[in-house]
């Protein structure tokens, strides 16, 4: 039996990438500097993990005038935003999820978290999600500031892992990109992958098992029925 779930967040738990975009752009009109992220550029942004690299190769590509804060002063800015966004309850845990962490929870599997975004955004969506805060309802948090290298480097899966005390065939990953199931493939766990708003276009080679949404997994009995790790 699995005796852990390793859930990647934004676009896994639930489809935060749009109100992350929001907080960007809201962000950007608020310091004064003529940047707007519309979908498709934020779809091809989000192949380069983590905020303020985002920000980074943003400013790198449009090769105008150079940023007013620095990238961090902006990036907490956003996270501020994103944070307060979240708090207004305008995010739902994508269909399955709230089933599946509960069964888990009765049947004794851990549950951790490993994330390219940062803790205050994990603590927000699990205070706006699940009423609580993160660590009652995950046993581990990996996010991306923890790790010298984010997604799709296997870094944080390997510090999850560590933290669990756990060998990767003992555990399952659920992630929603391409970048996500490289980082769990690369630490040597099976995946599970559920493609969100903004990664649905790509391309999944190598998952374990592909569905629309976790509803369709059956639970822990569909993990259970992935073929071990060899």
């Amino acid at each position: 039996m699995i005796e852990a779930i390793i859930f990647d967040v934004d676009g896994t738990l639930a489809e935060t990438e749009e109100l992350h975009r929001r907080a960007f752009n809201e962000t950007f009109a608020a310091i004064g500097v003529d940047w707007f992220w519309d979908r498709d550029d934020y779809r091809e942004l989000l192949t380069t993990t983590g905020g303020k690299e985002r920000i980074a190769r943003f400013l790198r590509q449009q090769k105008g005038d150079p940023a007013p804060l620095p990238i961090a002063d902006i990036h907490k800015a956003k996270t501020e935003r994103f944070v307060a966004l979240m708090a207004e309850g305008e995010i739902a845990l994508r269909p399955g999820i709230a089933d599946l962490i509960a069964e888990a929870k009765g049947a004794g599997v851990r549950l951790a978290v490993a994330t390219t975004t940062s803790l205050p955004n994990v603590e927000a969506l699990c205070r706006a999600c699940f009423g609580t805060a993160a660590s009652e309802v995950f046993d581990v948090i990996a996010a991306g500031d923890m790790v010298a290298e984010k997604k799709p480097a296997p870094d944080v899966y390997h510090l999850a892992l560590r933290e669990l005390g756990l060998t990767p065939e003992r555990a399952v990953a659920i992630e929603d990109s391409l970048n996500g199931l490289r980082a769990a493939k690369g630490a040597g766990l099976r995946c599970i992958v559920s493609p969100g708003f903004y990664t649905r276009h790509e391309e999944f080679a190598g998952a374990d098992r592909l569905v629309g949404c976790l509803s369709e997994l059956g639970g822990l009995a569909g993990l259970d029925l992935l073929t071990p790790v060899v």
